[in-house]
């Protein structure tokens, strides 16, 4: 019987055959256990509303920014390191472990800015980067600058041999880069650079030792040899990611790494927080594959485990900066170990010392987006919406050239401590900037999670101004989405083009939304239109036809199990998909964040508002004025009994905040009956 390793060893010998150019950002559309799958990275352009309008501050401020900053040597070094191992420039290795993943996800962005505007200047940069890459690289596949550039310098070094080192971590974004530039160019320059890097691994792997095998961080290259495995149809990409899986865990590691025992025997969702979401998101991509009913099973044990017990409001993971295992899943579970940037304990969700980094919250939106695609089910999507309009987007700024490192729910100068990261946005953070390209990447492919298909028809995924082309059974298909989602909760689509045959149109009724109205052509739909699923719209559609979709969108209160006692007897406000918060700017002269209270009876309306340039629909009403004064020297106090007083107040969205200088901000606040 032929061992896993036995298997990968003959791989290697397998010829590299013909493979024809897929052009999906996650590319599913072969993948026997999936029920969707995405369109072609140039099928969506944004027209109008809001994503327009983010596209548009991504292709002018973030990119040309976030590549000035990573080409810049005296900054960031990142790919000054490639130019280096390349024997291009003299000089040493600088900046973190991780830092040619930044660079290659930076790298990402351009080629999926590429795909959707065609600008020759971008390939034209993207084709001389690659040449560097690729010199950079060792004839024997391996490429990690820091390495490279000690063995030159010092004679042979260690590979993987240091456990904390994101070599894997940095093969795998360098793949999933590769994918995405095959894709928009239509060029293997840059795979031919990846498939050479995940050969290495599958050698490596082949002689490694179980400790050697498990010093993988952060998995990025499971996502990263799935989607190479796609690409080129090469099975051996897919049974290496088999294999990773299968040995994850099997030597005795950390809670922190979710490796202290195999993945199928977690009972818990405990450790850093990207690397858990980047792990459930590979596991994801390995199902869609395979159809591993334990692998399945196991995702969602996690996945509920997440949304029932630690996933913020805001769709933000990872609560505590610092925190511990003292109970979960472990061989030894009286034994303590500190684990980082991570999942706390069930309901532990602090506000103002909130971590949620925002690598985690775009792992949370990976996983989502794979978990959608599997099963077809719409409370994915949901959450994939709740973390781009909230948890992802807080993390850079309206002008798209600062960025935040973590994302809290509340704060105030008025803590007394300085808290690890800074709380201002921050155009490079010196400390661990892997966020802003992340960040970027993610705006630059939202495109990407508008729609998804099948072989019934189109799916309505994330609303928004757009034009959208697909070819699907049948025939192509056409239309034009009109919307100012969301902030208004009506949808315009009109039909340009639609094959002769009966296609269906599955429109995603969001779990936020109780009330929703479809019309075809004026005349009203009487189709069920249920929270969280997807309402069906089948028939054999023509030019000219129009859907007006309506989405509810009232202002709604939302409280948390009073089993997180950090906002027991507060309230969130969220219209739509959005979270809002109040920010000192918006209150009354001499009021702060802890000065007021949301009535149950509130009279909040929408009015728009303007950012930086950027339309954004604000809240204003009344709220509650508390009695906060003299807590000088003291720490409790007799509540009064006087009655309370109103004061007008604005809200604003929670990922515009500290848009308008430094202050303090809230989305937890006191409920008043």
């Amino acid at each position: 019987m032929k061992t896993t390793k036995t298997i990968i060893a003959l791989s290697i010998g397998l010829s590299f055959h013909a493979f024809a150019q897929e052009k999906a950002l996650v590319n599913t559309s072969q993948s026997k256990f999936v029920k969707l799958h995405g369109a072609d990275m140039t099928a969506v352009q944004w027209t109008q509303g809001f994503w327009a309008d983010r596209f548009k501050v991504c292709r002018e401020t973030m990119v040309p920014q976030l590549w000035k900053i990573y080409t810049d040597p005296n900054l960031s070094h990142s790919f000054r390191n490639f130019e280096i191992a390349a024997g291009l420039e003299p000089g040493n290795f600088k900046g973190p472990s991780f830092h040619d993943g930044d660079f290659y996800k930076t790298f990402e962005a351009v080629a999926s800015l590429y795909a959707a505007t065609k600008d020759p200047k971008l390939d034209g940069l993207m084709d001389k980067t690659i040449g560097v890459i690729a010199k950079a690289q060792r004839a024997d596949g391996y490429i990690y600058t820091k390495a490279i550039i000690e063995q030159k310098q010092q004679g042979e070094g260690k590979m993987f041999a240091d456990r904390l080192s994101f070599e894997a971590y940095n093969f795998g974004h360098l793949m999933t880069a590769a994918c995405v530039h095959y894709r928009a160019t239509g060029k293997t320059t840059m795979l031919d650079v990846a498939k050479k890097a995940a050969d290495f691994l599958i050698t490596f792997y082949n002689a490694a030792t179980p400790e050697q095998s498990r010093n993988a961080i952060c998995p990025a290259h499971y996502m990263g040899l799935s989607e190479l495995y796609r690409t080129t149809h090469d099975e051996k990409y897919l049974t290496l990611v088999k294999h990773l899986i299968a040995i994850k865990g099997a030597t005795e590691g950390t809670d922190d790494n979710q490796d202290r025992i195999p993945f199928l025997k977690q009972t818990k969702v405990m450790g850093h927080a990207v690397r858990a979401n980047y792990l459930y998101a590979g596991v994801a991509d390995v199902y869609a594959e395979t159809g591993d009913e334990a692998l399945l099973a196991q995702l969602h044990a996690m996945w509920d485990d997440v949304t029932q017990h630690k996933m913020y409001v805001t769709g933000g993971c990872g609560a505590l900066y610092d925190g511990v295992s003292p109970d979960g899943t472990s061989y030894k579970p009286d034994e303590v170990q500190k684990i980082h940037q991570a999942y706390g304990r069930d309901y532990q969700l602090p506000n103002f010392t909130a971590h949620n980094e925002t690598c985690a919250n775009i792992g949370n939106v990976l996983w989502n987006w794979r978990m959608l695609q599997i099963t077809g089910e719409a409370k994915y999507a949901d959450i994939v919406e709740l973390a781009l309009y909230n948890s992802v987007l807080s993390g850079i700024n309206l002008k798209g050239d600062k960025f935040l490192y973590t994302n809290p729910l509340a704060y105030s100068d008025a803590l007394p401590f300085k808290q690890r990261w800074e709380k201002d946005r921050q155009a490079y953070i010196s400390k661990s900037n892997c966020c802003p390209p992340n960040a970027v990447r993610t705006v630059a492919e939202v495109s990407q999670y508008a729609y998804s298909l099948s072989d019934a028809g189109v799916f309505f995924n994330l609303y928004g101004g757009n034009k959208f082309q697909t070819a699907i059974k049948g025939g192509q298909l056409r239309l034009t989405q009109t919307t100012d989602y969301p902030w208004n909760g009506k949808i315009s689509i009109t039909l340009e083009e639609a094959p002769k045959e009966a296609v269906s149109l599955f429109f995603r009724i969001p779990g936020w939304c109780s009330n929703a109205g479809l019309v075809v052509n004026g005349k009203k739909e009487t189709v069920k239109l249920a929270s969280g699923s997807y309402a069906e719209l089948r028939r054999a559609w023509k030019s000219g036809d129009k859907i007006e979709l309506t989405l509810d969108m009232p202002v709604k209160l939302i409280e948390s199990n009073p089993l997180v006692e950090e906002t027991r007897n507060q309230v969130a406000v969220k219209r739509g998909p959005v979270v809002y918060c109040v920010e000192s700017i918006d209150l009354p002269q001499g009021k702060t964040i802890f000065d007021v209270a949301i009535g149950v009876k509130n009279n909040f309306k929408p009015s728009l508002l303007t950012i930086e340039n950027s339309p954004i629909m604000s809240l204003q009403g009344d709220a509650v004025l508390v009695d906060n004064s003299d807590w000088s020297k003291k720490l409790y106090r007799e509540v009064s009994a006087e009655a309370p007083k109103t004061i007008p107040v604005r809200l604003v969205p929670y990922y515009a905040w500290g848009n308008r200088g430094h202050g303090d901000m809230s989305v937890w606040l006191p409920l008043v009956r």
